[in-house]
């Protein structure tokens, strides 16, 4: 059971939301704020529970990057007892300044949890959002044994994964691994913008897949690339470097150059972690074929429990003009296998795994 009860969300985004929704399912006593007061009315309805009565034993500040300290050191004026955390993408001058607090300091964890979507704002909060996820803990060097213990039962209790790291280490990370990724779906979204749409209307997974983040907020990101900017402008230099070399040796028709760069591109995103922060898996990839009609992929879903199979991830494709779609499941070789002679026996269309 946790060593609190009552906590108090500042700032009714879809991160605030989020936590408020989750926290309350869990039986804690939830208050939101904004400095908008529609935003936190709707918010304070939407996790349907009522304002505290009494001071919050945890704080969390969830507002923009920009007005974090400002509203941080508003809510230790008014709460100087109360447990604090931020939410925040960059860490390091935020830490800096809290550390020359020595008061504050004691009661303050930095926190950032690695979960989020491509559409921001209260209506799309989530209460599972943080499941399974890792959530950062950067504490300060002097922080109380009780505050530092509220900032892990808060993220045990959202059923994410606490990982304590230093704030440069950090932002370095989150340079490389957040915002780079960021940058690079951006620009692909901008690049495609004027093409024909005979052309888009032709486009497949590949290209939903490594735009799907060009949703994302410009006003939100741009504050973060700014803040960031010392660790994220070296790996984009690179990133830079790579294209360039990639685009010369096009035009050399050098494809030996080419081939390198695939070869070491595939060696990189094999150290990319998978589920649950374990090595990639090979996966084996089932292809089927579905009516594009309601219930059929629940349907589909149903058949993998009945053939017990652990289904890793999916995609979904449709052709243009089609009322088909193909479904492409990643599961283990010997689950693939199970689950296509499953489904061929029950008149599925299920083709070979690859």
């Amino acid at each position: 059971m946790a060593s609190f009860s009552r906590v108090r969300i500042v700032g009714s985004g879809l991160i605030g939301t989020s936590i408020g929704l989750g926290l309350v399912q869990r039986g804690f006593m939830v208050e939101m704020s904004d400095s908008r007061a529609s935003n936190s009315d709707l918010a304070q309805s939407l996790i349907a529970s009522q304002p505290l009565t009494s001071p919050a034993e945890l704080t969390i500040i969830a507002v923009p990057t920009q007005a974090t300290y400002e509203v941080l050191i508003a809510e230790y004026e008014a709460n100087p007892k109360s447990t604090f955390m931020d939410v925040n993408g960059i860490k390091s001058d935020l830490m800096h300044k809290v550390e020359e607090f020595s008061a504050l300091a004691m009661q303050f964890c930095g926190s950032h949890p690695m979960a989020g979507r491509e559409i921001s704002g209260v209506e799309s909060a989530q209460a599972d959002l943080f499941e399974g996820r890792a959530w950062i803990l950067t504490p300060t060097s002097t922080i109380s044994r009780a505050s530092f213990e509220i900032a892990n039962e808060l993220v045990a209790a959202l059923k994410a994964t606490a990982y304590v790291i230093g704030a440069e280490e950090h932002d370095l990370a989150m340079a490389a691994i957040s915002q780079l990724p960021q940058l690079v779906s951006s620009a692909l979204g901008a690049t495609i913008f004027d093409q024909p749409e005979i052309a888009l209307n032709l486009a497949g997974a590949g290209l939903r897949d490594t735009s799907r983040l060009a949703s994302s907020s410009g006003e939100l990101w741009s504050a973060l690339l700014i803040a960031n900017r010392s660790h994220l402008l070296p790996i984009l230099a690179r990133f830079q470097e790579s294209v360039a070399s990639l685009a010369e040796a096009i035009n050399r028709q050098d494809d030996l150059t080419i081939k390198g760069l695939f070869e070491r591109a595939a060696l990189g995103r094999a150290r990319i972690s998978g589920k649950h922060g374990a090595r990639v898996r090979d996966y084996t990839y089932l292809p089927i074929v579905i009516d594009d009609r309601p219930g059929q992929l629940g349907a589909l879903f149903a058949e993998c429990a009945l053939a017990q199979v652990n289904v890793e991830d999916l995609t979904i494709e449709h052709s243009p003009g089609q009322q088909t779609g193909l479904i492409t499941l990643a599961l283990s070789a010997v689950d693939a296998e199970k689950l296509r002679t499953h489904l061929k026996a029950k008149g599925w269309s299920a083709h070979a795994p690859k």
